[in-house]
This record gives structure tokens, sequence and C-alpha cells, in this order.
């Protein structure tokens, strides 16, 4: 998100100046406009300024905001917030810009060695996150919307307790495949004893290569905790993996291209090295299977696109035949 050297403009854009004034702040200052999935995003010498674009994702920066605070004093490196509330423009979040830029941006240029730097500072900086107190029930709104009947905004993270569940929308759709709804309703449930005994924790929830800042070789923060949530940490894996498998599909924004997937062959194995425990699961294999599943009946139950629907289907029956984007990934 983040480029270096900066170059920006005064602020001119009426939303970010009443922004800003309502944030308490000057409307001083160089802003680099830049685009995003669902806000627009002013990046100042010193702040960045975020406004919600999407009202489906209700409550989104009230809740990052309650995350950030969980955060304080912990070894968590994150962006501090200097202020958050809803205008006549929006929701809209702003906080202190870190140094560097995105993980996305330094990956192409940065040699082996470096790589692999960020990739063990990335480690560090997750198990310090799963270290961090956190309520057993904390989900984003827009996820509880969602889980409650509501449409449907994003389709990940994973939530265990909510599996059956998918199965169960997606049984009321016209046209349903119900013998194959039934073959997964039996796989769920025999894995679902995988997860008994498992200790919540603060998991980001949405963690690829644009939601990490980096700067000479190391993290200086974990950014957008719009997804963050109580789960096992694990499923902190769902995401990564699936960004190093088909990081074509995790551009920064929609009009850019994701990494070469290719390029990030050795990431699972140096984040293994840094932060083994979060590997060490039993059946981890199963498990990253059962989040990846999660995932494909959200999307097949919930997804407004016909063909988007079909893909999920046709995946749903290759995960029940024990194939999917893990295959060929070592760690």
């Amino acid at each position: 998100m983040y480029d270096q050297p900066f170059v920006g403009e005064p602020s001119t854009d009426p939303a970010l100046l009443r922004t800003l004034a309502a944030a308490g702040l000057p409307g001083t200052g160089r802003f680099l406009r830049k685009a995003g999935w669902v806000s627009r995003v002013w990046v100042g010498d010193e702040h960045v300024v975020r406004l919600n674009n999407d009202e489906r994702f209700r409550d989104a920066y009230r809740h990052e905001a309650g995350v950030v605070d969980l955060l304080a004093g912990s070894e968590v490196p994150h962006a501090r917030i200097l202020a958050h509330g809803d205008g006549p423009d929006g929701p809209w979040y702003v906080s202190e810009r870190l140094p560097g830029r995105t993980l996305y941006d330094a990956w192409p240029a940065a040699d082996s060695r470096t790589r692999q730097a960020m990739i063990e500072s990335l480690g560090s900086a997750l198990r310090a996150l799963h270290r961090v107190p956190v309520p057993a029930d904390l989900l984003p709104p827009w996820l509880t919307d969602a889980l409650s009947g509501k449409p449907w905004p994003a389709f990940h993270p994973p939530v265990v307790g909510a599996a059956v569940q998918q199965v169960e929308a997606a049984r009321r759709l016209p046209g349903q495949d119900a013998r194959l709804l039934a073959d997964v309703a039996d796989w769920i449930q025999e894995r679902l004893a995988l997860f008994v005994a498992d200790e919540p924790v603060l998991v980001h929830g949405d963690l690829h290569g644009s939601n990490v800042m980096v700067d000479q070789g190391r993290v200086t923060g974990l950014i957008d905790f719009a997804e963050a949530l109580a789960q096992p940490a694990d499923v902190e894996l769902d995401t990564i993996l699936r960004w190093c498998a088909k990081a074509r599909e995790y551009p920064p924004t929609p009009d850019e291209q994701g990494l070469d997937e290719t390029t990030l062959t050795d990431v699972p194995g140096w984040l293994h090295g840094a932060y083994p425990e979060l590997f060490a699961r039993e059946h981890l294999r199963e498990r990253l299977n059962f989040y990846d599943m999660y995932g494909e009946l959200a999307l097949y139950a919930h997804h407004p696109q016909p063909d988007v629907r079909e893909a999920a289907k046709d995946r749903i029956a290759r995960l029940l035949a024990g194939r999917n984007h893990l295959d060929g990934l070592v760690w």
C-alpha cells in the first residue's frame, strides 16, 4: 500500500479534508490516493485515511478499532489508531503510517535472503498475535450478520462452528446437488472431532502480501484487522497457504495483478521454521482441508454469481476426492 520514496499531493479532496477535520487533524501535508477493494485510501506523510465504500461491511472499522485496542501493550507490530467514526462520506478510520511498504510491493525485487527474513519476521509477528488475550466469541459484525442469514459480503475467514450451517444454507439453493451435499455433510461430521480441544486465539483472518508491511527485511506491521476473529490458530494458514498456491488471485486492487506463485514456493517452509507451533497440530492437512471446505461451501451457498457457485461446486467435489490447492505445497 505504501511505496517509497513517498510522492504525494496536497490534500484537496473534499472527502479527505472532511475526514481529517473529523479526526481533529490538519488538512495539510501530502497524500497519495490508493485504490482498494472496499475502501478509499489516502496515504499521507504521517497518517493513513480510509473511507468504507461498501455498506455491507457493517461496523468493519469499529471492529478493527476494537481489535487494535486488544493489541495495545503486545509485541504485535501494527499501526496505532488515531480516530474512527461515521460521517457524511461514510465510516472512516485514521491510523499512523507505518515504515516501509507492503510485502506484495517489496517481494518482486527482494533477493532470497531478504524474502526469508521477511517471512521469518512474519512468523514472529503471528506468534505474538496468537498470544493476545481475546474474547472467545469475537467475530466481525458483518460476519455475524452473514451467519444469521443476511447477505454474505465475503467468504472467509473460516468459522469452524458454522460449517454444518453452510451445508444447510447450500441445501436451500434451487437446483442444489443433494447427493453432493449429503457427502459433504458426512465428510464434515467425520472431522468435527479434530477441533473439540481447540483454544480460540486472535486470528487476523486475511493475511497475505497486501496486509503485511515490511521495511529492511522485517515486518513493521500487520494491517487491516477488519476480518479478525477468535478461531484456532491454524485458521491463519488457510489464507496464507491459499495465497502461496494461488497468488495471482490476490492482487492488492481489482486493477492489479497478484504475485507469481512460483516465487512463493519457499514461504511455507520458511514460516514453518520461524513458527513451528502453527504447523504442529495433529492431522494438520485434514484440518486445513476442513477450512478449505468451509470456504467453498460459503461460495456455493451464498455467492450471487452462478458461474462462481458452479466453480465452487467443482472444487468441493475435488476436495471430497482428496485434492485441492494444498497439493504440492511443502512446509
